[in-house]
């Protein structure tokens, strides 16, 4: 299984990208400026999330629709 994890900020287009894995999907919108994206199982592959500096102004934690954990794969 590959394993990844990519962030990524555009602050010109104030977007953030998360991915957690290097395959072709689609986006799917789910209201807020939050969009997930899916691969052809339809298992969450990342998020974007549009005005992005606005929205940690106003907050300090965002609630997304996916569950996960991190694990390090320095050694």
């Amino acid at each position: 299984m590959e394993k990844r994890l990519k962030v990524w900020f555009d602050l010109e287009g104030d977007m953030l990208e998360i991915g957690f894995a290097k395959r072709k999907g689609f986006m799917k919108d789910i209201g807020e400026d939050v969009f997930i994206r899916l691969d052809q199982k339809g298992e969450v592959i990342g998020f974007t999330i549009l005005n992005a500096t606005k929205r940690f102004e106003k907050i300090k934690e965002l609630k997304l629709p996916i569950k996960g954990r991190l694990i390090s794969l320095a050694k």
